[in-house]
């Protein structure tokens, strides 16, 4: 116990006295953790206004239809059936043309009683239930026609006056909803080139009239279908009871239940999960290339440290020990934020839909959920400074108190190439050699960073011709344009701290050399740029490989997750990526100034 306590001391002593370094730290691992959180939680967030809208409406477990009159005996019989406690119809539905606001929609007309149904019972949020003359109409597609109570609709040629506008949760809200019709159904957009089925219904909006009114729409007795709502006395195990009574697989009654219809309903909260997800990994990895550097800076940083703790009686295990606890402490740290502010925030992207009751509440973090987001966080901080540490841990006393310089590297190829290059280049090129594995991970975090970019402008240009397609609504594209703007301003901080920890990483490391070499001539203006070009390169060349291939193939990889088209998908003008590798490296070189202005300018005497 007093060994754990001392390696816990002294890396709390550490972090305070590096309180600059500690809280970059904390930033890196913390970006990864809460978009790791929002992605997992993001969805259960969602369903909380389905749930609040299920219990105030008195939801349905499973939704029953059948295409005709003659199979009303089999929905009889399915009332009855085992485990089922209550119903309600079956009603009346036909498929039916709605003309409001100047637009004309498909709708699905269902037929209700003016009395309160036992299951499935709409709320209504303004004006009134149905009466004669008057119609209902779902809140969503209410929302979209801009149409509320007191106005006149057009329904098959008849008048109506709209008396009400209610939720439901015996389907999803507009412009997602089931299909109840025996006439079929498509949600989304649909090409120009192609042309409908006749009597296809296209994003069908869901009204209810009174039994009598819906019959006066019909034709004759085949256009109605009809539908019954079931509750059941165990509704967690409804889809065995689907499966018992012939409702799946092409069974004769087309059955829905509870669980698909919130998973419908929470289907926006799916795309922005996993755009939150590859996000989150995107930033685990810039959140390892970080902390290597940021280990490989301290490790030069605290050679002196290393050197004391050994010479005092610290053994090569307690080294490490207390190495490795600085980090895991705020590892830790970031976790436990990372749960946090992702729990608080989930319900911000999520849609506000107005077919439903209430809002997203905070999270409930579960002990899964909490695990891997802690796993992930104490195993970036171990896979960046295991390797680091434990050479440090087992380096030779002596040459650790000395503190010495690094021997340089003397590659024969480089030495004649730099040889007849300005001062600034033959100092970058030489800074760069001295830690290729350093510039290895700066082209790896530039390349990550510019390949989430790439995918990001994609998505946005396609975000951008959905609200006429009728794949998303305005306010669904609303809230992926937040997810998109979340990701984009964490994986930017994330990686402009990436960039200036390298150039601070590489000025500590090489603050001997720049000393010698101002003490042979160099000025503080050509150290400068040389520590700054020593990170604009490896940049230029990340930008580069971020473009192609890393951008497509993060994009394919998207496509082949969500089932996507990348057909539909406009991708970036060669001016565009052009545009973006030359920014990345005028930012790059605008972030690493300061610190190699800093690092340029230390004084020769103190250093050597």
């Amino acid at each position: 116990m007093g060994r754990i306590l001392l390696v816990i001391r002294l890396a709390l002593r550490d972090l305070r006295r590096r309180r600059t370094e500690a809280a970059l730290l904390l930033l890196a691992i913390l970006a990864a953790t809460t978009t790791l959180t929002l992605g997992l939680v993001l969805r259960d967030a969602a369903g909380d206004p389905y749930q609040s809208t299920r219990a105030a409406t008195r939801g349905p477990d499973v939704v029953a239809n059948v295409g005709q009159a003659d199979d009303l005996a089999e929905l009889g019989k399915l009332a009855t059936a085992s485990g089922v406690t209550e119903h309600s119809g079956p009603y009346p539905v036909i498929a039916g043309k709605l003309e409001a606001s100047g637009r004309t929609s498909d709708v699905q007309v269902e037929g209700r009683d003016a009395t309160i149904a036992a299951v499935d019972q709409p709320k209504v949020t303004q004006g009134s239930w149905v009466s004669d003359g008057g119609v209902v109409l779902e809140a969503a597609f209410a929302d979209s026609l801009d149409v509320g109570v007191g106005d006149s609709v057009i329904l098959d040629s008849k008048s109506f006056k709209v008396v009400g506008v209610a939720v439901t949760a015996a389907m999803p809200p507009y412009p997602g909803a089931s299909c109840i019709v025996s006439a079929s159904c498509i949600n989304g957009a649909i090409p120009d080139d192609r042309n409908l089925p006749a009597g296809l219904l296209h994003n069908p909006g869901l009204v209810w009239l009174t039994q009598a009114d819906v019959l006066s729409l019909a034709s004759d007795r085949s256009s109605l279908s009809y539908v019954m709502n079931l509750k059941l006395a165990a509704p967690d195990e409804v889809q065995a009871f689907v499966d018992r009574n012939g409702g799946d697989h092409g069974g004769a009654i087309p059955m829905q239940t509870w669980e698909s219809i919130i998973a419908d309903a929470t289907d926006l909260a799916q795309d922005s999960q996993i755009l939150l997800l590859i996000g989150a990994w995107l930033l685990g990895l810039l959140a390892v290339a970080s902390l290597s550097v940021l280990v490989g800076g301290r490790m030069a940083d605290q050679t002196k440290r290393i050197g004391l703790l050994k010479a005092v009686g610290g053994t090569p295990g307690l080294v490490a020990a207390v190495l490795l606890a600085e980090y895991l402490l705020v590892a830790v740290v970031a976790a436990a934020a990372g749960l946090t502010i992702g729990a608080l925030t989930a319900p911000l992207l999520t849609e506000s839909s107005a077919g439903l009751v209430g809002g997203a509440g905070t999270a409930l973090l579960t002990w899964s959920t909490i695990g891997l987001v802690t796993a992930v966080a104490l195993g970036v901080a171990v896979v960046a400074t295991a390797v680091p540490a434990v050479r440090a841990a087992w380096s030779s006393t002596v040459s650790a108190l000395a503190d010495a310089a690094r021997p340089p590297r003397r590659t024969g190829w480089l030495i004649t190439v730099s040889a007849r290059l300005p001062v600034p280049l033959l100092l970058a090129l030489r800074v760069a050699a001295r830690r290729p594995r350093r510039v290895v991970l700066g082209v790896v975090s530039i390349a990550v960073t510019v390949s989430g970019i790439y995918v990001l402008v994609v998505l946005n240009a396609f975000l951008g011709d959905q609200p006429g397609t009728g794949a998303y609504t305005e306010a669904q594209v609303a809230v992926l344009r937040h997810v998109l703007l979340v990701w984009t301003v964490i994986l930017l901080s994330l990686a402009a701290v990436n960039a200036i920890v390298i150039t601070w990483a590489t000025v500590l490391d090489n603050r001997h050399a720049s000393a010698l070499a101002r003490a042979l001539g160099a000025t503080p203006q050509e150290v400068t740029v040389a520590l700054a070009t020593a990170q604009v390169l490896p940049a230029l060349l990340g930008a580069v490989m971020g473009v192609f291939p890393g951008g497509f193939l993060l994009f394919a990889a998207i496509n082949a997750i969500t089932g996507g088209d990348s057909d539909k998908a406009t991708l970036p003008a060669p001016w565009q990526l052009i545009a973006l590798v030359m920014a990345t490296v005028l930012v790059v070189a605008a972030l690493t100034s300061v610190p190699a202005h800093l690092g340029g300018r230390r004084p020769v005497t103190a250093t050597l």
